[in-house]
This record gives structure tokens, sequence and C-alpha cells, in this order.
């Protein structure tokens, strides 16, 4: 069991904690790093500035990702910590200085964020560091590790066996308590999983590129699931949620009939027809799934 503690921004804090969000950005504003200290379902703690010196709350680590501004806002909004995209610029501006345009920030994506009432703060472990900047790593394998995970686990929200769901978005945490992957954590999956490019046209424009589900969000059977996902030039997402364009299911793209018929045109689409899917992700975990596809070509295909 294991569990890191991030110092928590204020303001941020305390625009988030009574929201109720699925999901929020816990970003930081170097975008050259890496956040590696935590596998996915593990928890991230919240810790107040000094001289609040509590663990106030948290979430459940789903993604880390380096992102545009504009992404980040595009992805979770005001779920960055922020009524307004001028708000969130603000915020970054203050430790990115103003000659930065678009600058790149670390995003630590967490899932169910939980905020602790203020009389179930917990005072930080004994051996936090008045001079520790970003955070530090627990586990149950240390005593000061062990009284951490113990206080937080009797905070949390339990759910009862029955309540479990079988959707492979849903994750389990110490908890017991089920988080689902978010529609921000969604789309920067899929980014991430296409390596920003669209998946048919390869075109790398990242304010034209859209996380398309592959079965709708509003379907039975739908999840965040980044195998239900594909990232699609916008006019080729619109095509392939109005069934004009489909992808088989051995990754070969079929353009319908239909399109000439219905509007005279789509040549620069035909183009397209038959091709193997030119951009799929490198990890074969992540590359769309078979019964998603066939659900597409059985029944919005036309």
């Amino acid at each position: 069991m294991k569990a890191y503690v991030g110092v928590t921004d204020q303001k941020w804090y305390q625009y988030l904690s009574d929201k109720g969000f699925d999901e929020i950005n816990f970003w930081r504003p170097g975008g050259s790093s890496a956040f590696k200290s935590l596998e996915a379902g593990e928890l991230f703690l919240f810790k107040l500035h000094a001289p609040q010196n509590y663990i106030v709350g948290g979430g459940y680590f789903t993604r880390f990702s380096i992102l545009p501004t504009f992404l980040a806002w595009d992805a979770f909004g005001p779920k960055n910590g922020a009524a307004t995209f001028r708000e969130f610029e603000e915020s970054i501006r203050k430790y990115k200085g103003a000659n930065d345009s678009n600058p790149q920030i670390g995003c630590i994506i967490l899932s169910a964020p939980f905020f602790f009432p203020r009389e179930d703060w917990i005072p930080v472990p004994a051996d936090w560091k008045l001079n520790i900047v970003q955070g530090k790593s627990y586990d149950e394998t240390t005593h000061e590790g062990r009284r951490l995970l113990d206080a937080v686990m009797e905070r949390m929200p339990r759910v009862q066996p029955e309540e479990a769901s079988e959707d492979p978005a849903v994750r389990y945490g110490y908890s017991m308590a089920p988080y689902r992957i978010g529609q921000g954590a969604f789309k920067v999956m899929v980014a991430d999983a296409y390596n920003r490019r669209c998946a048919i046209s390869e075109e790398r424009t990242l304010p034209v590129l859209e996380a398309a589900h592959i079965i709708p969000f509003s379907a039975e059977g739908s999840s965040n699931a980044v195998t239900n996902g594909m990232l699609l030039r916008r006019d080729i997402h619109t095509l392939f949620d109005q069934g004009y364009i489909t992808i088989t299911a051995d990754y070969h793209i079929e353009v319908s009939p239909r399109l000439r018929d219905d509007y005279g045109n789509g040549r620069i689409y035909y183009a397209y027809h038959g091709l193997l899917l030119p951009n799929m992700p490198a990890r074969r975990e992540e590359r769309p799934a078979v019964d998603a596809l066939q659900w597409h070509n059985n029944r919005v295909y036309r």
C-alpha cells in the first residue's frame, strides 16, 4: 500500500473542495519532468502550504501527462482549480512568467477526489520536512507510512461488494471505493496513446484533434477506457459519429458510399478507404477493442 503526499496550492484546494467533481487536475508549473511516484489506482494526498501543515484530502492517481495549457483546459475546464481559462492562465503565470504564451504544465490526473472536513484533517507525519517543495512518498513498510495510511483509511468511504462494478474503466483503491475514469482523463489518455496524431489522417495540429468514443458514451456498454477511444481530426470525428466512416475489426478504414450519395462529395475521405489504420497506439493494450469496433460497424456505420 502506497501513497504520495503533494504540497497543494491553497487557492486551488479551496476552489475544488466543495465542487463534487469526479476528477481533477493537480497541475505543476514545471513541464519537463515526469511524475513516477505512483501507479494507477494509488493514493495521491493533498497537504496544505505551511503553516497549515495538514493532509486535507486526495484522490486516486490515474495518469500523468505534460500538456499545453489550452489542452489541459479543454480536457478539464474548472476541474483545473479555476473558474475560467483566464484565471487558470494567471495562476500558471505566477510560476512560469508572462512571456510564455502557451506553457507546458505537468498534469497529475486524479479520479474520485475527496476532501476531509476540517475536524478530520491529518497532521503531517513526524518525518515531514518543512523544506519539501513538491511532495513525498509513503508506504506501509515504515512506521510513519503505516500511521498515515491508517489515518486516511479511517476517513475514507466504504462500499459493499454488491455495489462493485465490472466495468473495466472502474478501478478500486485502498478504500474499496470505486472510481470511474472521467472524460478529461479519457481525452488525455487517448491523445497520449495516439502520440497526439489523428489515427486516420495523422494530423498533428492539436486544436483540431478530438478523443472519439467508439461506442458512444450515451450508449449501453460504453466507457472511458482508452480501448473505447480513438484520436481523430474534428471533421473525421463527425463523420465517424454519424456513421459515414468506421474501422473494421482488423483495423482497416471503411468510408460509406452513403457519404457521396447523401452529400455529393467526400473525395478527400474516400482516399482513406481500405487503408490499414495509419496511426495506432504503440502499446497493444491501448488499441481499439475489437468488440467496440464491431459494435460501431453493426450499429452506427451506414
